[in-house]
């Protein structure tokens, strides 16, 4: 009997899942660089070459999370109302972002705690860290075109655009990943933290000295 498109994608979705899973699992118990793809692989009852139709790297698998939800802010941006600041944009995205991962529904904490065992992951691994660093960058760049395009500037001649998403992710940088206790890397925290970042960022442009 000849499968649906949609019963298709339905399995196609499952496995990727499974696969994120159980590298998460893995990544966890033995460390990203102790865990190798044909562990990942083995888990779920596939193959190497099977896993890397849905991931392209064993750092695709460990990133997922981050991937899917930089992906989900390009896109609020995207969508945010045009007369709202380039910042304000940028801030309403990212709080829209964490506010769906704290939601009461299963689907929504399954993301956030992928999304915090990711942090605590990167931040114990200085090869994802980097990795991750690297892949903000190009991030950063395409929403640097996208709020340049959205407010009628020219982004080979005015800064503002770049500066606004390198200080933004400075921000949330700080929010996700300088606490001291990983435990504690909620999404209801880095949403508060990110707030308190914002807040004071006009004072570091004046004398700190009490």
């Amino acid at each position: 009997m000849t499968q649906t498109p949609g019963l298709r994608e339905r399995k196609k979705q499952q496995t990727r899942e499974a696969l994120l899973a159980a590298g998460q699992r893995l990544f966890a118990e033995q460390g990203f660089d102790q865990t190798t793809t044909d562990q990942i692989a083995a888990e779920v009852d596939v193959s190497q070459r099977t896993l890397f139709r849905y991931f392209a790297s064993k750092e695709d698998v460990a990133l997922a999370p981050f991937t899917e939800m930089q992906e989900r802010f390009i896109d609020e941006v995207r969508h945010r109302p045009a007369d709202e600041p380039p910042m304000t944009a940028l801030r309403m995205a990212v709080q829209r972002i964490l506010a769906g991962l704290t939601g009461g529904d299963p689907d929504s904490r399954k993301r956030g705690r992928a999304v915090i065992g990711t942090v605590e992951l990167v931040n114990a691994t200085p090869s994802l860290l980097a990795e991750n660093l690297r892949r903000t960058a190009d991030r950063g760049e395409r929403l640097a075109h996208l709020l340049a395009d959205r407010e009628g500037v020219d982004l080979d001649t005015d800064p503002r655009p770049r500066l606004a998403v390198t200080t933004f992710d400075g921000a949330l940088r700080v929010a996700m990943f300088s606490h001291g206790d990983t435990t504690d890397a909620d999404p209801v925290r880095i949403a508060a933290e990110l707030e308190r970042c914002l807040a004071v960022l006009p004072e570091i442009f004046g004398s700190w000295r009490r």
